[in-house]
């Protein structure tokens, strides 16, 4: 839902979770309102803890809503991570 939530994920879960593969990954996208409008908005923390609850049974759904491409905002490695960075995964386009 925000930038600075997602990054806290990122960072300071993501990079320390071996089902992450120790790294976390923040996205940027467009999505049609009048689509998500039907999601709650749960508060599960402070103000800036905004989650949309999307069921899995749904996520065909919602990808079809995103309007134009996804982009990579901000990428996290934790100390453990062993892959390729964010720029050889994509092709440095």
């Amino acid at each position: 839902m925000n930038e600075e939530y997602a990054t806290e994920i990122a960072s300071n879960w993501n990079t320390k979770d071996a089902i992450s593969d120790f790294i976390g990954i923040v996205l940027k996208f467009e999505i049609d309102d009048s689509y998500v409008s039907k999601f709650k908005v749960e508060v599960v923390g402070g103000n800036i803890h905004q989650e949309m609850w999307v069921p899995a049974e749904e996520l065909n759904e919602f990808n079809s809503h995103i309007i134009g491409e996804i982009q990579v905002s901000k990428t996290f490695y934790g100390d453990k991570y062993q892959g390729k960075t964010i720029e050889e995964l994509l092709g440095n386009r």
